[in-house]
């Protein structure tokens, strides 16, 4: 250390020290030197040091006591309170003087030399759940013991890589750690834990072939369904993604790529297939989806080992099935996910066009839904229309063959493509003050009333979109304001509710007729027997009596939509009278109250 880092004895710091500015900085600097030096200072140099740490202190006024802890901390650990905070100073120095001032400056050795390492990742502090720097003084932190044990040491680690990057400030909350364990781990395992329970129910095995592992109805990727290539697809391009982020030794951007394709797993993938799992016919589709998720989870297992270890080993042997079957041909599989190559994508099953057009209709989708939440519409209401206003019309003829797709995720019984939204919603051009203001000065607020007075919001935004900019005269003045200088709202006209994206503007007919009512109160319906099939935890095939009691009109449209109800809630009967045995509860379904209960069969 003291040869690298080549502060010398303690008379060169404290000369370094005298030649800078004010007395704080020059304490600040000779801390800072003792912490990089101390562990190759004799101890006489360590005492003339302190000593003059003590001068400098009371230069600038501070009590004996702040001094004696301010000597006490630098003792435990010098200026950084942390040991790490000493390497990561030796490291930085190590840097600096090696690579941007030259051999001169290294204590009189001669280049040339070699470098000490190849990359440095500078580490931010660490802060206690007060945003203070943690101290065992003050244990403002909760003890990592506690977290592993109720959170799980995959979960901190996790929240690491992914809250920020590696060299920011990092505030220690149990809180911030739960949340990343909750949209990362929790909903990875939630997908795990659907493949192995409904894969274990229709006897999906998976058995070694060649140099390969191919499930029950195993066929190529490329001869399955297009939703198992998107996601296949799309499986590669984040490991693409990620090994490009490793390589540059950037964790972050590589943890955000494996969230987002988690969310688009769970979200998209698993809740568009769940018919495919659920139906009873076990089907080539069947086994398409569930290859597809199997291999996904696989080789995603491999994908986040580094990062969240633990987890990854359990769903590697799970998986694999490596305990215990050794007789089932799997033996040539390594015995654990640490032991795996890392994956490399394969080209050839990446698809840029349909990435591209999956991710468009997600957009839609979430549009959307945003318009039925405006107009506080759930999605188990189904409405009659959508609107679909696109920024690029050239995407139409490809999402016309999918309308049905957005229908359903919308619950939406018809879905059309338009050329204008005007016949939907009405706009309105504000200013942006933040753009505006450093660009025009004491001109802003007038072109900000200017704006509140165009007549034609609907032209105006036209010509910004075809033109990139608009064009106005404001005092005498002509300026020209682009997009992000304007902030174009939308409100939609009486019986619509709107929202706009990139990818467009989506408009939902808010009416309801007597007909959508019905069929939103049987999705309701449906909604609380599944929740109470789940808080009697029955197993997912188990078949059950369904007991109802409401008022008169609500049991006619149970019964016009019996066949639905016993489909979704595997209900061999529905009895319209209270159960001889069991617990009964009461919910709210438009107001009415209903009563159920549920009977295993």
């Amino acid at each position: 250390c003291r040869a690298v880092v080549c502060f010398g004895e303690a008379g060169t710091l404290l000369e370094e020290a005298r030649d800078r500015g004010t007395p704080q900085e020059q304490l600040d600097l000779l801390a800072s030197l003792f912490g990089l030096c101390e562990g190759s200072l004799s101890e006489t140099e360590v005492v003339r040091v302190k000593e003059q740490l003590r001068k400098e202190a009371h230069i600038i006024g501070l009590s004996e006591s702040d001094i004696d802890e301010m000597l006490a901390e630098l003792g435990k650990s010098a200026a950084d309170s942390t040991r790490s905070g000493k390497r990561q100073r030796a490291y930085t120095a190590i840097a600096t003087t090696s690579v941007d001032d030259g051999p001169e400056e290294l204590c009189g050795l001669t280049a040339p030399y070699p470098q000490p390492y190849k990359a440095c990742i500078v580490l931010g502090h660490i802060m206690g759940e007060d945003g203070l720097k943690m101290s065992k003084r003050k244990r403002n932190y909760k003890d990592p013991d506690y977290v592993f044990d109720k959170l799980g040491a995959d979960a901190m680690r996790w929240y690491f890589y992914a809250a920020q990057p590696p060299w920011t400030t990092a505030r220690f909350q149990e809180a911030n750690i739960r949340d990343a364990q909750r949209e990362f781990l929790v909903r990875l395992y939630n997908v795990f834990s659907f493949f192995n329970i409904y894969a274990n129910i229709d006897g999906f095995t998976v058995a070694q072939v060649s140099n390969r592992c191919e499930g029950t109805g195993y066929k190529p990727v490329p001869q399955r369904s297009e939703l198992d290539r998107w996601i296949t697809s799309e499986l590669h391009r984040t490991i693409r993604s990620v090994r490009e982020s490793m390589d540059k030794f950037e964790n972050f951007p590589a943890a955000g790529r494996m969230n987002e394709f988690v969310d688009a797993l769970s979200n998209w993938y698993v809740r568009r297939s769940r018919e495919r799992f659920w139906r009873s016919e076990k089907d080539q589709d069947k086994w398409d989806a569930y290859n597809t998720l199997h291999e996904v989870l696989v080789t995603l297992s491999k994908l986040i080992a580094p990062f969240t270890p633990f987890f990854a080993e359990t769903m590697y042997q799970n998986l694999k099935g490596i305990k215990g079957t050794r007789d089932r041909g799997i033996e040539e599989e390594p015995l654990s996910v640490h032991l795996c190559d890392y994956p490399l994508a394969d080209e050839a099953l990446i698809d840029e066009r349909l990435a591209t057009e999956m991710e468009l209709v997600r957009q839609l989708v979430s549009l959307g839904r945003a318009a039925r939440t405006a107009a506080k519409l759930k999605v188990r209401q189904p409405l009659a229309l959508v609107e679909i206003i696109l920024t690029r019309h050239e995407h139409e003829e490809w999402l016309q063959s999918h309308a049905e797709l957005i229908g359903e995720e919308l619950n939406i019984k018809k879905v059309e493509f338009a050329t204008e939204a005007d016949h939907y919603v009405t706009y309105r051009v504000a200013p942006n003050f933040k753009a505006l203001g450093p660009k025009f000065g004491k001109l802003a607020p007038r072109i900000g009333n200017a704006l509140k007075q165009i007549a034609d919001a609907a032209a105006a935004r036209k010509t910004l979109r075809s033109t990139g900019e608009l064009p106005m005269t404001v005092d005498g003045v002509e300026v020209r304001l682009t997009s992000d200088e304007l902030d174009i709202r939308l409100e939609a006209r009486p019986g619509w509710s709107a929202a706009q994206g990139r990818a467009g503007v989506v408009v939902v007919k808010t009416e309801l007729t007597p007909e959508l009512k019905d069929e939103g109160l049987i999705r309701e319906l449906i909604h609380y027997v599944q929740s109470l099939r789940k808080d009697e935890d029955l197993a997912y095939e188990a078949r059950i009596t369904l007991h109802v009691q409401a008022d008169e009109a609500l049991v006619d449209v149970i019964r016009r939509f019996e066949e639905t109800v016993r489909a979704e809630c595997l209900a061999e009967a529905i009895e319209f009278s209270p159960p001889s045995a069991g617990s009964v509860v009461v919910k709210k379904i438009d107001g009415r109250d209903v009563q159920l209960a549920i009977v295993a069969r």
